[in-house]
């Protein structure tokens, strides 16, 4: 099998507006970029991923995908969901078996549990869904193959893509990754990567170091 992980990404000074109230814009575009660049390095740690596909109208995001040798889509969707639909078109094209969609705010991915989640045995027609931290949402999905299921990101999406993949005929299953629960949307998320920074090393070092900045800022 050949799988293709997907990333979306946002212009960064559009991205975590949910973020304002706490973060200035200046530090929001650093902190999406940090964290995009320390999730696009874990990605490209994955020894069962062939090719990696961004979906930005970002320059500073498309240049850290070339870094990668990803392939870079222009992004003219309106959404998430739309942006991820771009990307499984162009996993088709390459012929791909399998698509790993991923968002680029996951700054603590571990590709072994990358590696991990792709070797699960699965029915030819699956849908693989990792939840955020709350149960609700979808952090990711491993689509066998690439269009086994459109999929409908957003509030509430984890129980959605149970029943769109069992609608379009594919066998969901839920898959727990811990580095993949914690994507940052809120001020309340923000704490708690900052809270796991403070009880671990290695992974993540981008946005690390742009949240020591921001730390130093802020006391000053």
């Amino acid at each position: 099998m050949s799988t293709v992980a997907i990333l979306p990404s946002k212009r960064s000074e559009d991205a975590k507006q949910r973020l304002a109230p706490t973060v200035q814009l200046g530090h929001r575009r650093a902190l999406v970029e940090s964290m995009f660049a320390d999730a696009m390095l874990a990605v490209s740690r994955v020894s069962s991923i062939d090719q990696i596909i961004v979906i930005t109208s970002d320059p500073i995001a498309s240049r850290i995908a070339a870094g990668h040798e990803a392939i870079v889509l222009d992004d003219t969707a309106h959404s998430h969901s739309e942006a991820a639909q771009l990307g499984i078109a162009r996993a088709l094209d390459l012929g791909a078996t399998r698509a790993l969609l991923i968002p680029g705010d996951c700054p603590l991915l571990d590709p072994a549990e990358l590696d991990e989640l792709i070797a699960r045995p699965v029915p030819a027609r699956s849908v693989l869904i990792v939840p955020d931290r709350h149960g609700e949402g979808t952090n990711a999905l491993l689509l066998t193959p690439p269009d086994a299921m459109t999929p409908a990101f957003g509030e509430g999406s984890r129980r959605r893509h149970i029943e769109l993949a069992t609608a379009q005929g594919a066998m969901p299953e839920v898959v727990e990754l811990s580095s993949l629960e914690l994507d940052i949307d809120t001020p309340e998320d923000l704490e708690v990567l900052i809270e796991r920074f403070a009880t671990t090393r290695g992974r993540a070092a981008h946005t690390r170091g742009m949240l020591s900045q921001l730390t130093r800022s802020q006391a000053g």
